[in-house]
């Protein structure tokens, strides 16, 4: 399985800001939406990554308000990305090794979507789902043996 089809179920739909938004704002598009990210463009190129660790490293370091502060100044500037063509299994090993809950899909320069920790594992228990039924379904329809132990 690779990423090409978790978008392909998921759809491709965007949540972006650009590096000036107030964090405020960029946190109420978050939750007005039930998002963990948002992804930071600037014209029309992949800039950053807005998530909730980083708004809540930013509520921490400012006491709780965040007044004044702009994107850019919290955003992870170097998100990790995958493309279309990355296979699952690569994107679990990459998303635990760096910690990373949200991936953006770049594909040839192109933002094409963000898929998440939730959209990988949900994806595996798909697919699981889906062999446990077929295995189930092949050993309910054996073949019987057509030869007969002979005495």
């Amino acid at each position: 399985m690779k990423v090409r089809d978790i978008l392909r179920v998921k759809g491709s739909t965007l949540f972006t800001a650009s590096r000036d938004t107030a964090l405020q704002i960029a946190v109420m598009v978050m939750s007005d939406h039930d998002i963990g990210s948002l992804v930071i463009m600037e014209q029309d190129k992949l800039v950053g990554i807005l998530t909730f660790r980083e708004v809540i490293a930013a509520l921490a370091k400012h006491q709780g308000k965040l007044d004044g502060l702009q994107v850019h100044s919290v955003m992870n500037q170097s998100p990790l990305t995958c493309n279309m063509e990355t296979e699952i299994d690569d994107v679990r090993r990459m998303m635990l090794v760096d910690h990373a809950r949200y991936l953006p899909v770049v594909d040839q320069k192109m933002l094409m979507g963000v898929i998440s920790f939730y959209d990988v594992a949900k994806s595996v228990v798909e697919a699981q789902d889906f062999e446990n039924t077929m295995l189930k379904a092949y050993i309910r329809d054996w073949p019987e043996d057509t030869k007969k132990a002979v005495n």
